[in-house]
């Protein structure tokens, strides 16, 4: 009842992160389990399971605060089963043992990828236009196999590649992934159920999982607009990444001082990312503050008639206060 209890609670956090960030629901759960000692297929398996009951509830909790794009998730979310099919069948074929540092590879690849991500300013391009389907059908085809063979990592693929784009805002982004994944989530199941058979899922973890990810998917919803990614994502980063090394390190054999070493290594580049995403994030919010005084200071009144009347004649004075801020 313990461990139930525990995995609850993961469940529970890994969806409070995911609805915050659009990604790490799969990272997080699958590196505990993982750690937990469960085989890398069962993990994923399980996972991809209590995801689509929570996938589900993101979905209608975005949709009701307006967060989705139908037409991204609609043109992500086939190719995106496809990989996940695809990646599932992949990982229940090779055997555990290759399977772990496969599987840890990943997932320490995607830990490191947030850490280098949300150490730095979240900017995006202010590109025009709609995003094409020969941009989103590749894209859910690798986020797809990489979440499937991961463990986890549909997010972490698509989220940053639609957020780069600037052709949507942030919330639509997170909204319409998390929405997404619930055709990936059932995708991936399918594949693992062909591949493992019902008893390569573990029914008691995935009720614990679904019951905590059922709780916080509404509560994510609304957090999407409250909660600085910016640490979110660096902290999660580096659990990810400190976990994971630990399967890396046993697969590799190596003793002696070098695992007290690397620890160490990669400890002090966690506290690094976490205090550039800090200085990011405070940085932001500094420029956020001028432009918006900038634009205020454009406001038409009696005693000021030479100062622009519209915001978007204030515009270029916002972003040279802005820019000068940031630099």
């Amino acid at each position: 009842m313990r461990k139930l209890l525990i995995l609850a609670l993961v469940g529970l956090a890994a969806q409070l992160v995911d609805g915050a960030l659009g990604m790490a629901y799969g990272l997080t759960s699958s590196t505990l389990l993982l750690f937990a000692g469960v085989s890398p297929a069962a993990a994923s398996a399980s996972v991809h399971l209590a995801e689509i009951g929570t996938t589900l509830a993101a979905g209608v909790s975005h949709w009701r605060f307006g967060n989705v794009d139908w037409r991204v998730v609609a043109r992500i979310a086939l190719p995106g089963a496809v990989g996940a099919f695809a990646g599932a069948t992949f990982l229940s074929s090779i055997s555990t043992a290759a399977a772990a540092p496969w599987m840890a590879a990943i997932l320490f690849t995607l830990g490191a990828y947030l850490l280098v991500r949300f150490s730095r300013p979240l900017r995006a391009n202010r590109a025009a236009g709609r995003l094409r389907g020969r941009f989103l059908a590749p894209l859910g085809l690798v986020a797809g196999f990489v979440d499937a063979t991961g463990g986890g990592g549909w997010g972490p693929v698509a989220t940053p590649a639609l957020l780069v784009s600037g052709r949507m805002a942030p919330r639509k982004v997170i909204g319409s992934v998390d929405t997404a994944e619930f055709v990936v989530a059932g995708a991936a199941s399918a594949g693992f159920l062909l591949g493992l058979g019902a008893e390569g899922f573990l029914l008691s973890t995935v009720a614990a999982l679904l019951i905590g990810g059922l709780i916080a998917a509404p509560i994510a919803a609304w957090l999407v607009r409250i909660v600085p990614a910016q640490l979110l994502g660096a902290a999660i980063g580096g659990v990810i990444v400190l976990t994971n090394a630990r399967t890396l390190l046993r697969a590799g054999e190596l003793g002696g001082p070098v695992p007290a070493v690397v620890y160490a290594v990669l400890g002090a580049g966690w506290l690094v990312a976490l205090v550039l995403a800090a200085r990011a994030l405070r940085r932001a919010r500094r420029a956020r503050a001028v432009a918006a005084a900038a634009r205020a200071a454009g406001a038409p009144t009696a005693a000021k008639p030479a100062i622009a009347s519209t915001p978007e004649a204030a515009a270029p004075e916002a972003r040279r206060l802005a820019a000068a801020v940031e630099g």
